[in-house]
């Protein structure tokens, strides 16, 4: 009886032996075991969803900057700013605009197709097309401003634009950043923008005390523009001193007239010209350098050292600055004007 007792002992001491060796075998040599249930690290599903929205600084219809809450990651996107197009086509999303306005700048063809919806233009937004195309967010530009709350009744209306007193480069990157939180790509701005700091200085470094004229020429006329509004970055941002104007003065959108007289009598060491018709394309306008080039002009040094510049590419100018690839391209029209000619 003794002997069974002890065999039976011995039995049970052996299964548990075994089950212990079992639960140990589970685990690699050098790890632990798992935690208990209450201490493991997360359960299924716990990690952190995208959300549904998020909230951008941008401007209203008084263009004052207010809080607005956007969809996260749209998938439909309808355009009234080349801008914004410009930065969204960077930030690789392109693929989510459904309907943009008409637009003759080079680089943004691929969106004026067939497959994309027309939305009118810049100036004059088509809000039945806008409708139609059922976007989740839309962006507009200054132009636009009054139809802002018009659209708004469509879809929550992204409007940005450049701060003169900020600069065309830090508002090209604070727009950027904005737009890509949108869509979760804040980590790509900075290599989209990674050269602009350095272009400018060597610009500035060039511009270092030399004065200039920055000028509009539209139906025929030459106005001078200040620092407040279009080309700012000449005279802001790379520092050519803008005589043209008093700088406590504001300037009308399109720059205050002046005569040829004017040039003559400032004698600036550079004149910066912006075509208007050729940006717009108006049908039978005289080129800006026929207007420029009279004979009151070609007596002064600044043509005779052949430092008039006409900037090469006026739509982007006129139409799109804010976007990354305009922005290069706006450089781009400086550097070949000033850099190569002080090479």
């Amino acid at each position: 009886m003794k002997q069974r007792i002890l065999s039976l002992a011995l039995a049970g001491a052996m299964v548990l032996c075994l089950a212990a060796c079992s639960t140990a075998g589970n685990n690699e040599p050098g790890e632990s075991s798992p935690p208990p249930a209450s201490q493991s690290q997360e359960p299924a599903g716990a990690q952190s969803a995208a959300p549904e929205t998020v909230t951008i600084t941008s401007l209203n219809a008084n263009k004052e900057a207010v809080e607005l809450e956007v969809p996260y990651d749209p998938q439909r996107i309808a355009i009234l700013d080349m801008a914004s197009l410009d930065i969204l086509d960077a930030l690789g999303v392109g693929d989510r605009v459904v309907g943009t306005a008409d637009t003759s700048l080079d680089y943004l063809q691929d969106y004026i197709n067939d497959d994309i919806a027309n939305l009118g233009t810049i100036k004059e937004a088509d809000l039945e097309a806008v409708m139609a195309c059922e976007p989740d967010v839309i962006f507009i530009g200054g132009r636009l401003a009054a139809s802002y709350d018009a659209l708004s009744e469509i879809a929550p209306v992204v409007y940005l634009a450049t701060d003169t007193e900020l600069g065309v480069v830090e508002s090209v990157r604070q727009n950027a950043a904005a737009i890509a939180s949108m869509f979760g790509l804040e980590a790509e701005v900075e290599g989209l923008m990674a050269d602009f700091d350095a272009r400018i200085q060597a610009l500035a470094d060039a511009a270092q005390g030399h004065t200039a004229i920055v000028g509009l020429v539209t139906s025929g006329g030459f106005n001078v523009l200040g620092v407040d509004g279009r080309c700012s970055m000449i005279s802001r941002e790379i520092g050519f001193e803008n005589i043209g104007i008093d700088a406590q003065i504001d300037t009308a959108t399109h720059g205050n007239e002046a005569t040829f007289e004017f040039i003559v009598e400032k004698d600036p060491d550079y004149m910066f010209v912006l075509d208007r018709d050729a940006a717009i394309q108006t049908e039978g306008a005289q080129l800006a350098q026929e207007i420029v080039e009279n004979e009151l002009v070609m007596d002064t040094r600044v043509y005779q050292d052949g430092h008039i510049v006409y900037l090469s590419h006026p739509a982007v100018w006129y139409t799109a600055e804010g976007g990354i690839t305009a922005l290069d391209i706006m450089l781009q029209d400086l550097e070949s004007a000033v850099l190569d000619q002080a090479g």
